[in-house]
C-alpha cells in the first residue's frame, strides 16, 4: 500500500523549508549522539594507562599560566563595570553599601565561571582545535593510530585533565580580582565605606555561592576542552579545513556553554 505524502498540498517552497528544518534537527541529533560517544571514550581513556604526566603538565602551563594575564585584566574591568552599573542604581535608593555583596554574589555564582569559560574558549580552546586539526590534515593522527597510539588518550585526555584542574582555579582568581575592581569603583566613585563594603560581602556572600560557581567551572571546563578536541579530530580539507574547524569549534562551544549554564542554573536554584 502506497503511503500518502504528508506534505501534499504544500507549495514547493514550504516543502523545502520543512525538509531543511528536518535535516537540521536530524543533523543536530547525530551531532549530540556523536559528542556523547566521544565523551564516553574520553572518560574511558582518562583512567586507562599510560598516564602521560608530562603532557598534562604542559597543558596546565598552557591553559593556566598563559591565560592568567587575560583573566586578571578581564576580571578587574568586569567587576569595575558591574560596580558602576549597579552602584548607580543602588545610589538612587541610598543603598550603595551593598554594592560589594551584589558584585561578589554575581561574580561567584555566574559571571566568573561564564566569563572564564568564554575566555578559555577563545584563547585555549581555539588553539587546541587548530593544533589537533593541523595534525589531522597532515596525517599525524593517522600515523599515531598506525603505531597503536590512541589519539584520544594522547591528545585529548591531557587537555581535558588540565582544563578540569585550571578552570576552577582561574574562576577563583576572576572572582577575587573582580571584587577588587568593584571595591575601587565603590570607594572612589560612590564613597562606600571600606568596612561596610567587606562587611556586606561577608554577610550576604555564602560559601555555597562560591561552590555553585566552582561546579559550573568544572562542567564548563569539560565542555570547552572536549568540544575543542573533537572539532580538531574531525577536521579535513587542508588549511581551509583547519580554519573552518577552529571557527565552528569556538561558535558551537560558546552556544553549548550558554545552554549548559541555563540547565545548571535551573537545577541550582531548586526547581
Amino acid at each position: 500500500m502506497q503511503r500518502e505524502n504528508p506534505f501534499t498540498g504544500l507549495s514547493a517552497r514550504t516543502q523545502g523549508a520543512v525538509a531543511s528544518v528536518g535535516r537540521g534537527v536530524i543533523g543536530m541529533g547525530h551531532g549530540i549522539v556523536g559528542y556523547l560517544e566521544f565523551f564516553k571514550e574520553i572518560s574511558v581513556q582518562m583512567f586507562r594507562p599510560p598516564f602521560r604526566i608530562n603532557l598534562v603538565t604542559q597543558q596546565l602551563e598552557f591553559i593556566g599560566n598563559q591565560s592568567l594575564n587575560i583573566i586578571l585584566l578581564t576580571g578587574f574591568f568586569t567587576g569595575a563595570v558591574f560596580g558602576l552599573q549597579i552602584g548607580g542604581i543602588f545610589d538612587i535608593f541610598k543603598a550603595a553599601g551593598i554594592l560589594g555583596a551584589a558584585t561578589g554574589k554575581a561574580l561567584a555564582r555566574e559571571l566568573s565561571p561564564m566569563m572564564t569559560a568564554f575566555l578559555l574558549t577563545g584563547r585555549a580552546g581555539s588553539a587546541m582545535t587548530a593544533e589537533i586539526a593541523t595534525m589531522r590534515v597532515n596525517e599525524q593522527v593517522d600515523a599515531m593510530e598506525a603505531m597503536a597510539v590512541n589519539p584520544v588518550s594522547y591528545l585529548v585526555v591531557p587537555r581535558v585533565i588540565a582544563s578540569l584542574i585550571m578552570t576552577p582555579l582561574l574562576c577563583g582568581v576572576f572572582t577575587f580580582i573582580g571584587v577588587v575592581g568593584a571595591f575601587i569603583t565603590g570607594v572612589l566613585l560612590f564613597d562606600v565605606d571600606q568596612s561596610v563594603f567587606f562587611g556586606k560581602i561577608i554577610e550576604y556572600v555564602d560559601p555555597e555561592d562560591l561552590w555553585y560557581g566552582f561546579q559550573k567551572a568544572l562542567v564548563f571546563s569539560l565542555v570547552v576542552a572536549s568540544m575543542a578536541c573533537r572539532y580538531g579530530l574531525r577536521a579535513s580539507g587542508g588549511a581551509k579545513g583547519v580554519g573552518s574547524a577552529t571557527t565552528n569549534s569556538v561558535v558551537m562551544t560558546l552556544l553549548a556553554l550558554l545552554i549548559v549554564d541555563f540547565i545548571i542554573t535551573y537545577f541550582q536554584v531548586g526547581h
